[in-house]
């Protein structure tokens, strides 16, 4: 194990019926950051999951502690921005985290956004699954097709200068997130590509680090019809604003 440093990380985990999903996510979590040495707790913004979730996080409160896995949860279902808003509030790290629960986001990158952060000081360190050695895994032509497409259209529209906006596996200073939180009006998945966009706008440094996205094992996806026009509706609103 590696000696402990002084900046703290907080990562925000929002669920919904992830109760497969998060005993592992958190392992998996407590295990890098212990390994890599780094200060660090585990935000739980469960949105009133009738799967159990929230009493999963219990269980794993007891087992690691009070002081890594802090429960904060929400009484229903009230979006991600919400989510981020509400888990930030209760964040005691210098740096915030963000990434999903469904093991998409492998825990393993976050030692390399750490040190691409130390490196240059980034105000934002994304993760992206279309630079050289990134990738995606498990995903059907369709969905590739439809990831790929609206990622090469926001590069038209909006020029933002990262190479993956409607990813969501990031590392933010404390304060660099709270002001952009305050400046996005989207909700849901556009909600991610309005925090690179505007984070551009106000010359926040951007750094990248490829990643492996792995699509969900346990549970449904929560990608459906709606999330594709509702990101199309998004995205129009951002070219028209921004």
């Amino acid at each position: 194990m590696a000696a402990p440093t002084e900046e703290k990380y907080s990562i925000l985990l929002p669920t919904y019926n992830e109760r497969e999903n998060l005993p592992l996510i958190v392992w998996l979590l407590v295990k890098s950051f212990e390994e890599s040495g780094y200060n660090f707790e585990i935000i739980v913004i469960d949105d009133g999951s009738p799967d159990g979730t929230l009493e999963v996080g219990r269980q794993l409160e007891k087992m690691y502690g009070k002081d890594k896995i802090v429960l904060r949860p929400r009484a229903k279902k009230l979006g991600l921005g919400t989510a981020y808003i509400h888990g930030i509030k209760h964040a005691t790290g210098d740096f915030i985290i963000i990434m999903d629960a469904d093991l998409s986001h492998h825990p393993k990158f976050i030692p390399e956004f750490i040190k691409k952060q130390k490196e240059h000081d980034y105000d934002v360190v994304s993760g992206t699954r279309y630079a050289l050695g990134g990738g995606v895994y498990g995903w059907d032509l369709k969905r590739k097709v439809i990831s790929r497409g609206a990622n090469f259209l926001t590069q038209i529209l909006l020029r933002p200068g990262a190479s993956d906006l409607t990813g969501s596996f990031r590392l933010y200073k404390k304060d660099v997130l709270h002001h952009l939180i305050d400046s996005c009006v989207s909700k849901g998945y556009v909600f991610q590509m309005e925090m690179i966009i505007r984070a551009r706008q106000n010359r926040y440094s951007i750094g990248e680090v490829p990643i492996t996205f792995v699509d969900r094992v346990y549970g449904e996806s929560k990608l459906g019809g709606q999330e594709i026009i509702g990101f199309a509706k998004g995205l129009l609103f951002l070219f028209a604003t921004t």
